[in-house]
């Protein structure tokens, strides 16, 4: 039998990975659908974690998420409380996803590089962001997203308790319209859900961008997830796409925790 001190200095267990469930769930989604699409799924309860598809995404309008960290970052860094106005122009941002209040609050931390030095303190490696003022085309992979939502939805990262609760409910006040997405794989019970959307027609290609970032209950569990796409042909197929494979993940990564030793 091992001695205290053996099971203390002891390594953790492995994470688990979500690939298998995910591939297997998404692949049939993935060979019907002209877009492509990428999926990051976290259990909060166990840590269990997987990432169907790879590449790099444009944001649109999730990043406006990460804009909020990052002026969120600044004041906790000045020692300040937000101003009137910030307030004003992160709820427009986050609660009915303005535009002009997030260049405005883009414009106060500082543009790209302000953005990109907010995500490598929490964590992200594979964002970048938008060039000339662009910030929907700051570039994404499900991968960071997933990053960005652990910062913001567990503890650890540089946000303080505050700012993470802050981000969280204003997440939790998605205008109804744009309550479609990830929150479609929910069930409504527990925590409910708390998102944000991104939709951006491409000029040049006349096609969309559509995706979905947030915290959901489902099988009574807590999952981080990601659905970024391009390439769908009209908005409401896009939203489609994104909540089939948002729905088809938690379905089978719930089957697969819930029916293996309560993981």
């Amino acid at each position: 039998m091992a001695s205290d001190n053996e099971r203390r200095s002891a390594p953790p267990p492995p994470v688990r990975t979500l690939t298998g469930a995910l591939t297997a769930a998404l692949d049939p989604v993935a060979e019907g659908s002209r877009a492509y699409f990428s999926v990051g799924l976290r259990d909060i309860r166990s840590g269990a974690v997987g990432v169907y598809g790879g590449g790099w995404y444009d944001t649109a309008s999730i990043v406006k998420v990460g804009i909020l960290a990052a002026l969120l970052l600044d004041v906790q860094d000045a020692g300040r409380a937000l101003t009137a106005q910030e307030r004003a122009y992160a709820t427009a941002m986050i609660e009915r996803s303005d535009n002009s209040a997030a260049s405005a609050l883009w414009r106060t931390i500082g543009g790209a590089d302000g953005l990109d030095t907010a995500h490598r303190r929490l964590g992200l490696t594979e964002t970048f962001g938008g060039n000339a003022g662009r910030w929907g085309l700051t570039r994404t992979t499900a991968a960071d997203q997933l990053r960005l939502l652990r910062a913001v939805f567990e503890g650890g990262s540089a946000l303080t308790q505050e700012s993470r609760a802050y981000i969280r409910t204003l997440m939790g006040r998605t205008a109804r319209e744009q309550s479609w997405g990830v929150s479609a794989a929910g069930d409504g019970t527990g925590n409910g859900f708390r998102l944000k959307n991104g939709w951006l027609p491409r000029s040049t290609t006349g096609l969309w961008d559509i995706n979905s970032i947030g915290q959901i209950t489902a099988g009574g569990r807590d999952y981080l997830i990601v659905v970024l796409s391009d390439g769908s042909r009209r908005m409401d197929t896009g939203i489609a796409l994104v909540e089939a494979a948002a729905r088809r993940a938690v379905g089978a990564t719930t089957a697969a925790l819930n029916g293996d030793g309560g993981w």
